[in-house]
C-alpha cells in the first residue's frame, strides 16, 4: 500500500468516524451499541473502537454516555422531571448505571445536582448555563506537568 492510498484510507476512516459521532449526538436517547454503530459505517466493532479512541480520545461508549449525561444535566436543571424520568429520557436502561456514570462525570449524584443546579443557574441564559455546567472528564481536568528546561 502506498503512502497516498494510506492517507486516502485514513481520510475515509475519519469521515466514517464523524458519521458515527454525529449519529451518537443525534440518537443519544436510542439504544445504541458499538456493534450497531460499526455496522452503520461498515467497520468491525473493534476497528471502530480503536479508531474512534485514536481520533477523539475516548471510546464510542464513553462519548455516548457523556452526551447522555450532558442532556440529563439540562433536563435536571429544568426541575420538572424526576431523576428516574431523566434516566430513561436520555436512553439509559439502568438507573444504577446512570447514577454511577453521572456521579463520575459531574462529581455528585443526579439528585444532588438537581437540587443544587436549580438555584445555581436561576436567571442565567440556557446557552451560558450549558457551558458553565458542562461535565469535565478527569483527563480534561488534569493540569499539564511543568516543563523543566
Amino acid at each position: 500500500m502506498t503512502s497516498r492510498s494510506t492517507a486516502e484510507q485514513h481520510l475515509r476512516d475519519l469521515a466514517r468516524l464523524r458519521r458515527v459521532r454525529d449519529r451518537i449526538d443525534r440518537e443519544y436517547a436510542q439504544p445504541l451499541n458499538v456493534e450497531a454503530l460499526a455496522r452503520g459505517v461498515h467497520m468491525s466493532a473493534g476497528h471502530l473502537s480503536r479508531e474512534f479512541r485514536r481520533a477523539y480520545g475516548e471510546s464510542p461508549y464513553s462519548y455516548l454516555m457523556t452526551r447522555r449525561i450532558e442532556r440529563a444535566m439540562a433536563l435536571l436543571r429544568r426541575g420538572d422531571l424526576s431523576v428516574t424520568e431523566v434516566c430513561f429520557a436520555v436512553g439509559c436502561a439502568s438507573l444504577g448505571t446512570f447514577s454511577t456514570r453521572f456521579t463520575e462525570l459531574v462529581g455528585m449524584p443526579p439528585s444532588a445536582y438537581k437540587h443544587r443546579a436549580a438555584s445555581a443557574v436561576a436567571g442565567m441564559p440556557s446557552c451560558m448555563a450549558r457551558q458553565v455546567t458542562r461535565p469535565v472528564r478527569n483527563r480534561e481536568a488534569r493540569t499539564p506537568e511543568p516543563q523543566i528546561t
